[in-house]
Order: C-alpha cells, then sequence, then structure tokens
C-alpha cells in the first residue's frame, strides 16, 4: 500500500470472519448505512469484507463492504468507522486494502466506489478518479485501476 496514507499503527485489516458479522452490521448501522444480513454473510464468504480490528482491544472500529458486479470490477459497497475512531485514517487503510485486494485478483481490472460529494477528496486522495453519477443526481462515482 504505498501509494496510499500511512496505516494507522492501532489497527490491522483483515478479512472479516463470520464472528465478525454481529460486529459488520452495529458498525454499518450506527453510520446508517444500508445492507441487509444475507449480503454481509455472502460476501464474508466470498473474502470481499474487511474489519479494521483494534490492536489493543480486538474490536472491530471499521469495516468495508465489496461486492463483484462484473467479473473484472471490484466495488466498494459500504465502508464505516466507528463515530469515535473517526479521522484517523481507518476508512482510508480499510479502501487501500480493497484496492490491493483488487490488484492482488488478475481477474479484477477495477476498483470502484460511489459516494457522496462530501467524500470526493477522501476517495480522489486514495488514487481514485471521480466523475459525476448520471443516473443518482448528487452522487459520485470514483474508479481506480487495480
Amino acid at each position: 500500500m504505498s501509494d496510499f496514507p500511512e496505516q494507522p499503527t492501532d489497527v490491522t485489516v483483515e478479512p472479516a470472519t463470520p464472528a465478525d458479522r454481529l460486529d459488520v452490521m452495529r458498525v454499518l448501522d450506527a453510520a446508517m448505512l444500508e445492507t441487509d444480513a444475507a449480503t454481509v454473510d455472502d460476501r464474508i464468504d466470498a473474502g470481499d469484507v474487511l474489519v479494521a480490528r483494534s490492536t489493543r482491544t480486538d474490536g472491530v472500529v471499521g469495516a468495508l463492504i465489496a461486492v463483484r458486479p462484473d467479473p473484472d470490477r471490484l466495488h466498494v459497497d459500504a465502508v464505516a468507522v466507528r463515530r469515535a475512531r473517526r479521522g484517523r485514517g481507518i476508512g482510508s487503510a480499510l479502501v487501500a486494502a480493497a484496492v490491493d485486494r483488487g490488484a492482488s485478483d488478475p481477474a479484477i481490472e477495477v476498483v470502484t466506489a460511489e459516494f457522496d460529494p462530501e467524500l470526493r477528496d477522501f476517495y480522489e486522495a486514495l488514487g481514485f478518479s471521480i466523475a459525476a453519477d448520471d443516473a443518482n443526481a448528487g452522487r459520485r462515482v470514483g474508479r481506480r485501476s487495480a
């Protein structure tokens, strides 16, 4: 992840396990991001859910769910960090890990994300090119080669 901001030293980012399901759901729910338990279970089984885990408490402090809408595309469907831990690089570390996972999969050519305009700087700092989403007025779409 050398072209990404430095990862926080007090968290590790790793694939979620079925035991992380409830924590992932809680982090997403607290951020008011909609996802259903079946999708979370499916994506955990596929290895496309990442968690940021505190090295001090071993608790989940952030989560990212990726989906594969096309065989050559990994899409960041949701990323959230517990409110008390925001602004410390945890979200960046999660997205960077998703991009790295995409880069390590020869089938994946691009990593995408759809987000609100106020997150533009966040995704640009991670190397995403940004465009308006014509299908969803006001939203933005980011793309980054894997």
